[in-house]
């Protein structure tokens, strides 16, 4: 996943961080309901999933635009050498692939993060998780 900077201000060495958005395609927020649905009650899959990723944070947004148009936001922290979803082992993100195939427009907005803020406890656990360090995921 080339998503996110990892050249920011503030952002702990080794993390990268991202904020996507991809628009639900028209007519599809029924299946976009279903996929949010689906991530909530196999949450605790979907934590399982995040040490392979090397994701420290990972959160979904979703906005409705008053002419109906509807986008889902992903803000993630996420170590440099995260794997991705595609070829994961894991059957929640084979779903969760298909999901987004179906319900949203091919192509993200990536915004350009400016700062981030953490205070020193939080950036020590973030950088630690994200890179496998001795308190991360495998050293824990």
């Amino acid at each position: 996943m080339d998503e996110g900077m990892t050249d920011v201000v503030g952002l702990p060495p080794g993390v990268r961080v991202a904020l996507s958005r991809a628009r639900v395609r028209a007519g599809a927020s029924a299946e976009a309901d279903r996929w949010m649905t689906m991530l909530r009650e196999r949450h605790e899959e979907c934590l399982d999933t995040l040490e392979r990723e090397r994701m420290a944070v990972e959160a979904v947004f979703r906005t409705r635009e008053p002419d109906g148009t509807e986008h889902l936001w992903w803000f993630t922290l996420q170590g440099e050498d995260g794997a991705g979803p595609d070829a994961s082992p894991h059957p929640v993100d084979r779903d969760h692939v298909a999901h987004a195939r179906r319900t949203t427009e091919p192509g993200r907005l990536v915004a350009e993060p400016q700062v981030v803020l953490l205070p020193a406890p939080v950036a020590r656990a973030v950088r630690a998780w994200a890179t496998g360090g001795d308190d991360g995921p495998s050293g824990s």
